[in-house]
């Protein structure tokens, strides 16, 4: 058991003395940088989500109503939302400004 005893304090005592030598050089951490991303952000570097064009059942609806608002665009009036009984469209006008419209159960306004 004195063995024992001996010897745990001989490698606690040598594995001790390791460390009074000079210290491992450490490699410095690579800094990394926000990856900006991909698309255009807005003024809070937050990302813009482009919603795909897609055809819903008032396209047309909002496409006349829109030019009753003095809103021509090319583009058409391409459905934001799920399609379902209230679905909001969204048209850009030849001018640059954006019309959107909620239609609910065909039933089509302005937002």
């Amino acid at each position: 058991m004195k063995r024992l005893l001996a010897l745990t304090a001989l490698v606690l005592v040598g594995g001790c003395t390791m460390f009074k030598s000079q210290p491992m050089p450490v490699a410095a951490a690579p800094v990394q940088t926000a990856a900006r991303p991909a698309g255009p952000v807005d003024a809070g570097s937050v990302p813009i989500e482009r919603v795909p064009y897609r055809v819903g059942v008032s396209s047309n609806t909002v496409e006349q109503l829109a030019r009753q608002y003095a809103c021509t665009g090319t583009g058409g009036a391409g459905l934001v939302t799920a399609e379902g009984p209230v679905e909001v469209y969204r048209m850009q006008c030849a001018d640059g400004k954006v019309f959107m419209a909620r239609c609910e159960l065909r039933q089509c306004r302005k937002m």
